[in-house]
């Protein structure tokens, strides 16, 4: 799939919702706060990472794909920095950003636990990562498939475990989207299913690096 089908499926009427349901559950995990700054690991064509910028956040994408990235300036305004990078060696000093967010990327990435690793690293204040869920109705519909083929699914027990050894704290696992159809029926009960259940199809694990003081 190249970058302006990918983007473009988010502007169906499904893909919206679904990308929108996702993007509320990182922002309210990560508690930004306006000015900060926040790093998107893995940020594809950058939607996700247009709307961290649209909170008023400094923004940077980074991702190994050039082609991706070049459809995300263009797509972009000038107030966000786009990086070609490789998300096992990110090419910054520890504690540069405020917040750092990766959405459904790692899974695509060989020994995830190393950019795991580099995203604490890199971290100020909070983190907010996300994996597809193999506990989910949509493991069930799309598992190799499309834009999920070659993707690694965890379960909230697997994802939790990728963190053992990590200098992490308050670590947290929530999910959303539990029935991806996007229906109606999906908008009204999503709202009224506790993030805790872990069977959405997106596994979000925040919390803060730990270090000494």
């Amino acid at each position: 799939m190249d970058a302006a089908a990918y983007d473009a499926w988010y502007d169906t009427p499904r893909g919206r919702w679904i990308g929108e349901t996702e993007f509320a559950l990182a922002a309210r995990l990560l508690a930004t706060a306006p000015g900060s700054g926040l790093l998107d690991v893995g940020c594809g064509t950058g939607w996700f990472t247009r709307r961290f910028a649209a909170m008023g956040l400094r923004v940077t994408g980074l991702d190994p794909n050039p082609a991706w990235l070049d459809y995300a300036r263009h797509h972009s305004g000038p107030a966000i920095d786009w990086m070609e990078g490789d998300a096992r060696n990110l090419p910054f000093a520890q504690a540069s950003f405020d917040n750092v967010v990766s959405i459904a990327a790692l899974c695509f990435i060989d020994d995830e636990r190393t950019p795991l690793a580099e995203i604490v690293r890199v971290t100020r204040r909070r983190f907010a990562v996300g994996w597809l869920n193999r506990a989910s109705l949509l493991y069930r519909q799309k598992a190799g498939r499309g834009a999920y083929a070659g993707a690694r699914w965890h379960t909230a027990a697997e994802v939790h475990a990728l963190f053992d050894g990590l200098p992490v704290r308050h670590l947290t696992i929530r999910s959303a989207v539990f029935l991806p159809g996007g229906g109606a029926a999906a908008q009204v009960l999503e709202p009224l299913l506790p993030g805790r259940l872990p069977y959405g199809a997106l596994l979000i694990a925040a919390g803060e690096p730990a270090r000494p003081h």
